[in-house]
C-alpha cells in the first residue's frame, strides 16, 4: 500500500521534516518502469524494459526522473 504525502503547489511531494524540509522528494531507486509507464505513459524510459528500475536508468543515462520526463516525446 502506497503512503499518500501532501503535495505541493506545483503537485510534486515535498518533505515537511527538518532537515529536508521544503526539499522535492526523489522518487525511490528501486521504483519500476513498469509503474512510471502507467503515471508518465509508454513512451516513458523508452529502450528499457519494464522491469527495469529507475536507478539503473539514472546510471545508464545520466538524468533525473525530471529530465526524463521532461525529455520524452511529445504527443501530437
Amino acid at each position: 500500500m502506497a503512503i499518500k504525502l501532501p503535495r505541493g503547489l506545483d503537485g510534486r511531494t515535498r518533505d515537511k521534516n527538518p532537515p529536508k524540509a521544503g526539499e522535492i522528494r526523489q522518487k525511490r531507486g528501486d521504483t519500476l518502469i513498469s509503474t512510471l509507464r502507467r503515471e508518465y505513459g509508454v513512451s516513458f524510459a523508452a529502450g528499457f524494459r519494464s522491469d527495469a528500475k529507475l536507478e539503473t536508468v539514472r546510471e545508464r543515462t545520466g538524468k533525473s526522473l525530471h529530465q526524463l520526463v521532461r525529455d520524452m516525446p511529445k504527443k501530437k
